[in-house]
């Protein structure tokens, strides 16, 4: 066996390695050893640390290791060989570890339901304690890299962060629909959960994200209850309800159905049905399954019938309107807007919402009652002719300036309204 005279490592490839053993044992007491940049040099022999050096270049001799003369009787001067390991540790700081857990069950406060959730994120490390990392972690392999880091520490990775995740979102009652505004504080829990076991394998943990919690859509079940919350999203905007979905599910399979009638399956049967259904919406089964928000509550106080307004004068049903000042929806029966307090202005027509200052419906154009110009700032009611506001005495917009429609201002260069696009 060869004498090795000079020892360094440098890594080669993409892959991350934490340590590596230099492959020959059969060293002498004049052997060089270079040590690169962010590594440190680990001498092992018979079982025992007789040496560790950092970055530069190393003459193993009895001077730096005395312990050479106790282990093995070298005397000064001469090649004398010994066997020894040398490890080379990585000390480099390494970021962008990716990691996922999957089929994580939760009772949800959001949908009060179990949901299947998965978590992802990233993280980094640095290798703080050479010596216990090589003893601990490394053991008798030839080399560690990043993805036997990543193996090893999987099980007690998903414990710890299933069980954190977990008690997180029950003990600060968050759901599903609010987790992604807690990251941080959540990324910041599974790192003080997961770095004491990490400092003692010798490994300081730098950096901790989670990225991302959402349905764990591996599973048939997680595709389901995926594809639910996009259903209930969908309906939530469009202001349609689960009723009038399988209604028009039902039309839309019979008029199907009857597009086949050629082929004798039945299908003028159900074109016949499909049609009856289409006729019936506006009827009683029909017009509860299409307008189905009539008949909610009225934020409180009972809800008048059909033509009964108080001082409204909009008699066509109650109806859900939008609101002029905040575009939240209503019930017409309302005076005010639950939402932002401002004044029902019906159109006497179509029954939308008008501002104050409006002189024309913004929907319909139907003139509106009290058509008299207000002031923009005290809502006060304007004569012909006069130049300033009876009420705050701030100067009138000329009507060459204003709305006809709605009433809005206008600025000199505009060529449609800004509130309603009416054109000047």
């Amino acid at each position: 066996m060869a004498i090795i005279d000079c020892v360094s490592w440098s890594p080669q490839g993409n892959e991350i390695i934490y340590a590596y053993k230099y492959p020959q044992n059969n060293l002498s007491t004049y052997t060089q050893l270079i040590v690169n940049e962010s590594q440190v040099a680990l001498l092992f022999s018979k079982g025992e640390l007789i040496g560790k050096f950092g970055p530069g270049k190393h003459t193993l001799n009895t001077e730096n290791l005395p312990v050479l003369r106790r282990l093995f009787g070298i005397p000064f001067g001469g090649k004398n060989p010994y066997l020894a390991q040398v490890w080379f540790v990585n000390l480099v700081d390494t970021y962008s570890i990716p990691w996922l857990i999957k089929n994580l069950a939760i009772h949800d406060a959001d949908y009060q339901t179990n949901l299947p959730l998965m978590i992802d994120g990233q993280y980094g490390i640095r290798i703080s304690d050479p010596e216990k990392f090589i003893i601990k972690m490394v053991g008798t392999r030839n080399e560690f890299s990043q993805r036997d880091l990543t193996l090893q520490f999987e099980g007690e990775f998903t414990t710890k962060a299933k069980s954190a995740l977990v008690s997180f979102m029950i003990s600060n009652h968050i759901g599903y629909k609010s987790i992604s505004a807690h990251l941080e504080g959540l990324s910041n829990l599974l790192r003080e959960k997961l770095d004491e076991f990490w400092k003692d394998q010798g490994i300081e943990l730098t950096k901790f994200y989670v990225s991302n919690v959402d349905i764990d859509t591996t599973t048939e079940d997680g595709r389901k209850v995926k594809n639910a919350i996009a259903t209930q999203s969908s309906m939530s905007i469009t202001g349609h309800t689960w009723q009038q979905e399988q209604l028009f599910d039902t039309a839309n399979n019979a008029m199907n159905s009857f597009s086949d009638g050629m082929n004798g399956n039945g299908g003028l049967l159900g074109g016949l049905m499909a049609i009856n259904m289409m006729n019936g919406m506006g009827g009683a089964m029909g017009g509860a399954a299409m307008n189905p928000e009539y008949h909610q509550p009225t934020f409180g106080g009972s809800q008048p019938s059909s033509g009964s307004f108080g001082n409204h004068p909009y008699q066509g049903g109650v109806k859900m309107v939008y609101c002029s000042a905040c575009a939240k929806k209503f019930p017409s029966s309302m005076s005010f807007c639950p939402n932002c307090g401002n004044k029902y202005n019906p159109c006497p027509n179509c029954g939308s919402d008008n501002p104050e200052e409006a002189r024309r419906c913004v929907n319909c154009g139907t003139p509106l009652i009290g058509s008299a110009p207000k002031c923009p700032h005290c809502h006060t009611e304007i004569p012909s002719g006069s130049a300033f506001c009876p009420g705050c005495g701030q100067p009138v917009i000329s009507d060459s300036n204003r709305c006809t429609r709605c009433g809005s201002s206008i600025p000199p260069t505009a060529k449609f309204c800004p509130r309603c696009g009416n054109k000047r």
